[in-house]
């Protein structure tokens, strides 16, 4: 108590000594609160800076051991009409989509009924694979060598094209492979495109069907959906991109992202699909780590990707994380298990990466 009497007698200012020990309990013994303030405050600037308030925005949630910390909107998320972002708006993820399908494979093998190491030509028999064996695992790890749909300069023809996911792999099948099965990493999402009809040939549903039932019904994850045109999506943001000046996003039909890029969620609902991964909701602590392993080419050398994932080392940290854009949104979503930490943001301008920023924001919160 002496101390503190003295660290009174210190202060020349006319607040009564009950208030001046008030503040330094507060202080010396609840850090923890006044950190929190700061580290909000950070990420306030942070984001402040780069979305304007009569432009599209984006929403961010910052969460440690399942706790929310931060989360909140900026921007708007219809400029025709003036509304404003809120923290329930619901974005296309682009390719965080690969996250739910790789889970989704991952399922299947715990179940028995596809293994890893299953050729494709098992679910497409003519599928020409030019003598190579492409497996399951080539498809998941971007080291197929099959030809990634998305370069194709033809592609523009079929953009807005409602196509079976048949139709889909016919359209690049013949093309010639990029290298031998296992020789290099590409990222590639025709493999995803085969992935998701895959799932379709094993359960008899559709792959839109699969993920609803099987991950966010189960989870809960109430505001995800595969995308829709024509549906009325409540709290859904609007996609724009920039030209001159900010305009409406390409049209495209959602046959063609299928399952590597065609879902829309919320930061919330990614939260909730963090914490199902974390607390093996879904699938056995075993086949979890499987999504979360670094693999390697044939030659040995690491490919920093896991399924569905990037596995990297930000400062000594190790970081299981992975982006996402299409026509009008951009998506990142980083977790550092050794923190128990988890950052995604969500944007509704493609001209707008949350990837940088995410990135900062997880460094900010595992900071002393």
């Amino acid at each position: 108590m002496r101390l503190v009497e003295k660290m009174i007698k210190m202060v020349n200012v006319n607040f009564s000594k009950h208030l001046i020990v008030a503040f330094i309990v507060v202080v010396f013994f609840f850090p923890s609160q006044s950190f929190g303030q700061t580290l909000e405050n950070k990420i306030d600037q942070l984001l402040a800076e780069k979305f304007g308030v009569e432009d599209p925005g984006g929403v961010f949630l910052v969460a440690k051991k399942g706790e929310t910390l931060y989360e909140k909107a900026f921007g708007l998320a219809n400029l025709e009409l003036d509304v404003p972002m809120t923290s329930k708006n619901v974005f296309e993820i682009g390719s965080m989509t690969k996250q739910f399908t790789a889970i989704s494979i991952l399922m299947l093998v715990e179940s028995g009924k596809i293994h890893l190491e299953d050729e494709i030509t098992n679910f497409i028999p003519d599928y020409p694979t030019h003598g190579n064996k492409i497996t399951i695992h080539h498809l998941l790890t971007h080291t197929s060598g099959i030809k990634n749909f998305t370069t194709l300069k033809t592609l523009n023809d079929i953009a807005q094209q409602d196509m079976t996911p048949n139709a889909l792999i016919d359209f690049f099948k013949n093309e010639p492979m990029d290298f031998l099965p296992g020789e290099k990493f590409q990222y590639n999402n025709s493999g995803y495109v085969i992935l998701g009809y895959i799932i379709e040939q094993i359960t008899g549903k559709t792959y839109a069907d699969f993920v609803q039932e099987n991950i966010f019904d189960k989870l809960e994850m109430k505001a995800s959906s595969y995308a829709n045109h024509h549906q009325i999506i409540k709290e859904r943001a609007y996609g724009y991109q920039q030209k001159e000046t900010f305009v409406h996003k390409k049209h495209i039909s959602y046959s063609l992202p299928y399952a590597s890029g065609s879902l829309m969620s919320t930061v919330g609902d990614l939260l909730k699909w963090q914490e199902a991964l974390k607390n093996n909701t879904l699938i056995n602590p075993k086949t979890t780590q499987i999504a979360y392993t670094n693999y390697t080419l044939n030659n040995g050398e690491p490919i920093n990707y896991g399924y569905g994932w990037h596995i990297v080392s930000n400062n000594d940290i190790q970081s299981y994380e992975h982006g996402g854009s299409i026509f009008g949104f951009k998506s990142m979503a980083v977790y550092l298990p050794e923190h128990d930490v988890y950052v995604v943001g969500l944007t509704n301008c493609d001209c707008n990466s949350p990837t940088k920023i995410v990135k900062q924001i997880a460094e900010m919160a595992v900071q002393p």
